[in-house]
């Protein structure tokens, strides 16, 4: 921006540039009216030329803000200054977890969970709103420096779902990240809450193993791993990784949306339960409150009512993750279905992590194993009754039906006996 556009409106100073992406550019800024520092991100041109994108954002962001979360950051305000579209936020004095990433991962299991817990917790919260993120990644995720986690960027994905370019109408057009986007996104399906816990389930592999589950030579190919590919174990990558949380990844990371944990309340949960049953033999476990199984106490009751029933059941609260099973490929040429792909960038970013990641290269994937049922056990949610067979049933019911038989014997030898 030049000079003379450095004030927007008369209220928010622009300071210096925080990062760039392909959908805004982010500033570090003054709120002259309150006095306090905030961070303005300004919409590029080639997205505020569209009416109706801009109508649909303004109501995102106006939702968002009326999120109170300690893991989600606070939006202050939307406006325009002439033809500058902008959205100011809460100023996170941190760095992106991608950036995180890259220079310390793999992380210990206890930080990664750690982090984990908190995104779900923000995403979750969000989710109780009525609202999906639909972008999830450590791009827009902002990590303090006591490991206070941030959730950003919900609006913008979800404003370009649901709007079309005009000259590409007839075409499936999907708005996210390619590496961390669920197969359902892929195929160019609206995202749902357990789209994002996918998402997070990426996250968290990449927390723990310092790559990325799939990989791809270009975007197309990339986005038939996540439709066609069995994600590998962290194990193979970080021996460090115990089997059973290796089992809830492969949980998340199922093809089908029915298949994973429905919300990420319910996914930040299964974590939660997970490390206070004593699993992670690692470093310190950071302390959660014994109160409340998730962390959202300091949240308010978000304005929405809770989101409609999703089909999965109980199954959705198990801690017995369900082996995922690759997609079936589609019909005709592989290529020839595969939607027209609109990728985003990071929300935040340094000159650091402006760079790309460079494709990583791992080795065959052997299918995991069959759950072990004494592994198992110890990490059920809720006690399942145990269950009667057929054949225990039909014995029970041929031993009631002569006994009801004898009776009448017995009432006649009784009654001879008797005279």
């Amino acid at each position: 921006m030049s000079s003379q556009e450095t004030l927007l409106n008369g209220r928010y100073r622009l300071l210096a540039q925080q990062g760039s992406g392909g959908m805004a550019v982010i500033y570090k800024a003054t709120d002259l009216a309150l006095g306090r520092t905030v961070a303005v991100k300004i919409l590029r041109p080639s997205l505020t030329s569209d009416p109706e994108f801009l109508k649909r954002f303004r109501q995102e962001a106006r939702n968002v803000a009326n999120l109170s979360h300690p893991n989600i950051v606070t939006v202050h305000d939307v406006g325009q200054d002439g033809n500058t579209h902008y959205i100011v936020m809460e100023y996170v004095d941190g760095e992106d977890l991608k950036r995180l990433i890259r220079a310390g991962a793999p992380f210990s299991i206890d930080r990664a969970l750690s982090i984990a817990i908190k995104i779900c917790a923000g995403v979750g919260y969000a989710h109780r709103a009525g609202l999906v993120h639909a972008d999830v990644k450590p791009q827009n995720v902002l990590v303090t420096e006591n490991d206070n986690v941030k959730v950003t960027d919900f609006g913008i994905a979800q404003a370009l779902t649901a709007t079309k370019p005009r000259d590409r109408e007839r075409q499936r057009v999907v708005w996210g990240s390619p590496h961390y986007f669920s197969p359902e996104q892929a195929q160019g399906e609206a995202p749902t809450p357990a789209s994002d816990v996918y998402a997070i389930g990426i996250v968290l592999f990449e927390m723990l193993t310092g790559r990325l589950p799939f990989v791809g030579t270009d975007q197309q190919e990339l986005a038939m791993a996540h439709i066609r590919e069995t994600p590998p174990r962290a194990a193979e990558f970080n021996p460090n990784v115990p089997e059973h949380l290796d089992r809830i990844l492969l949980k998340v990371l199922a093809k089908e949306p029915t298949s994973r944990y429905r919300t990420a309340d319910q996914f930040g949960r299964i974590l939660v339960s997970y490390r206070r049953r004593g699993q992670v033999t690692t470093d310190v476990v950071p302390e959660v409150s014994t109160e409340t199984p998730f962390p959202d106490t300091a949240a308010t009751v978000p304005p929405s009512g809770p989101l409609p029933p999703v089909q999965g059941g109980d199954q959705a609260l198990s801690l017995e993750p369900a082996i995922p099973q690759p997609m079936p490929a589609p019909a005709g040429s592989p290529r020839s279905e595969v939607p027209t792909y609109i990728y985003s960038e990071p929300a935040y970013r340094s000159p650091a992590t402006a760079q790309g990641m460079a494709a990583v290269s791992r080795p065959a994937y052997a299918p995991p194993q069959p759950p072990d049922p004494m592994i198992q056990s110890r990490y059920r949610a809720v006690e399942e009754p145990p269950q009667l067979d057929l054949v225990t049933l039909v014995l029970a019911f041929i031993a009631l039906m002569a006994v009801m038989l004898l009776i009448p014997l017995w009432i006649a030898v009784y009654q001879a006996w008797a005279g």
